[in-house]
């Protein structure tokens, strides 16, 4: 089968899920191309190694990705950050001759406006596209730091329901990645019987590239955020409450990451003495091992907004496929796994107070205790978040695409 997958996001770029399904439908032997940006992503700025070109076309790992020019900006300016979205999504709309034979589209959709290119491509040769929702639209928008409060929000909801309704009811399936996003998706409009949940994977599962918890250091206690340093990883309510365990000799907060809201954050926690946090920048995916080697718990974060509770952030997989327990304020589904499973601790969103009281329970556990929640962890990613079986579940859910579209034209002529 011929696959053609839209995302604003490729390899080099730490957002893998992509590139692994690309590899991993390849190899199950699909033709696969790739329509994508070229890589900025998280600090907004180029790639070393890169110039931007038109109609650049590369070949990785037996894929072929096609690069379309953008706009480049991952900065608070809201024009920006739209003119980044919709320029991708202009240019990749163009690209359809790139991707006219295809037989079914795959839009990984951290934003929704990738989809316009399939939605129209769709509408003009009936080609089927399947959306894999990361992020809910219109709130992702709404409820960042680019769009004030009032009236400017209850606007861009008002523009945007109508289009994400219409994508909704036009795609051939619409994956969510956990049961309360579906549960949303299914009040929205997607029609239940084309609606998905497929649990994301953690990409370094495929590079092999997992910790060794027989390492840890059972002396001190290190507790790690790694992933974006963004607006709505509540990353303030860490500082703040890293700073009022500080007394706590054995623990201490690693935060390991860049993004829009790192400058602001060292600051933080200079300016309140936060002197048990450590901040090492963004480590490359290769050193990642050496971190997770030495992590006793992984903090996954999210501020206090409803839309979060069908939200699973890339790094819970990444903790559980390493075998290390978490510490997460994400409502929803994320606190159900983690307390159902008995993977770590989870406390309220934004709450300096139970974050604080879970970093001192974590530095009071025994070693074995930690151990236990470890193996937990990665059990639970076994059975229910492994790269194989998340490529398998999505392989179905494209081929049937496809072959509901090809049924459809024949019952048509």
């Amino acid at each position: 089968m011929k696959i053609a997958i839209v995302s604003q996001y490729y390899a080099p770029e730490a957002i893998r899920i992509p590139d692994t399904l690309a590899r991993g439908l390849a190899a199950r032997g699909h033709e696969v191309r790739v329509v994508t940006g070229y890589p900025n992503y998280p600090d907004g700025e180029l790639f070393p190694g890169y110039k931007r070109r038109r109609n650049f076309v590369e070949l990785i790992d037996g894929v072929s990705v096609r690069r379309v020019p953008l706009v480049i900006s991952h900065s608070y300016n809201p024009l920006a950050r739209f003119a980044n979205y919709l320029t991708f999504a202009g240019s990749a709309a163009l690209a359809h001759h790139f991707v006219r034979s295809a037989d079914v589209v795959y839009v990984y959709a951290t934003q929704m406006t990738p989809a316009i290119g399939p939605s129209i491509w769709r509408a003009l040769f009936g080609t089927p596209y399947v959306m894999h929702i990361q992020d809910l639209w219109p709130e992702s928008v709404t409820h960042s730091s680019m769009v004030g409060r009032g009236g400017a929000k209850k606007l861009i909801g008002a523009l945007l329901d109508p289009w994400l309704r219409y994508l909704y009811r036009t795609a051939s399936a619409t994956i969510a990645i956990a049961p309360s996003m579906a549960r949303m998706l299914a009040a929205r409009g997607v029609p239940v019987e084309r609606l998905h949940t497929v649990l994301n994977w953690d990409a370094a599962e495929a590079s092999g590239s997992l910790g060794d918890s027989a390492s840890r250091d059972d002396s001190n206690v290190s507790i790690v955020y790694a992933g974006n340093l963004g607006d709505h990883q509540s990353l303030d309510t860490v500082i703040r409450a890293a700073d009022a365990v500080k007394h706590v000799a054995n623990v201490t907060i690693t935060i390991v990451g860049s993004g829009v809201a790192e400058k602001r954050l060292r600051a933080l926690a200079e300016t309140i003495g936060a002197h048990n946090v450590i901040f090492l920048g963004r480590i490359e995916p290769e050193k990642m091992g050496a971190i997770h080697a030495q992590s006793d718990f992984q903090i996954v974060s999210l501020k206090d907004l409803a839309i979060f509770d069908g939200t699973i952030p890339s790094k819970m997989q990444s903790s559980l496929s390493n075998g290390i327990p978490v510490i997460t304020t994400v409502r929803g589904d994320v606190k159900q796994i983690v307390l159902a499973n008995g993977l770590g601790f989870a406390v309220d969103p934004e709450s300096v107070e139970q974050l604080a009281d879970a970093f001192t329970l974590a530095g009071s556990i025994d070693s074995e205790t930690r151990r236990l929640m470890g193996v937990a962890a990665r059990e639970y990613y076994d059975r229910e978040m492994s790269i194989h079986n998340g490529i398998a579940q999505i392989e179905k859910i494209l081929v049937s695409a496809s072959h509901h579209q090809r049924r459809g034209r024949a019952t048509s002529s």
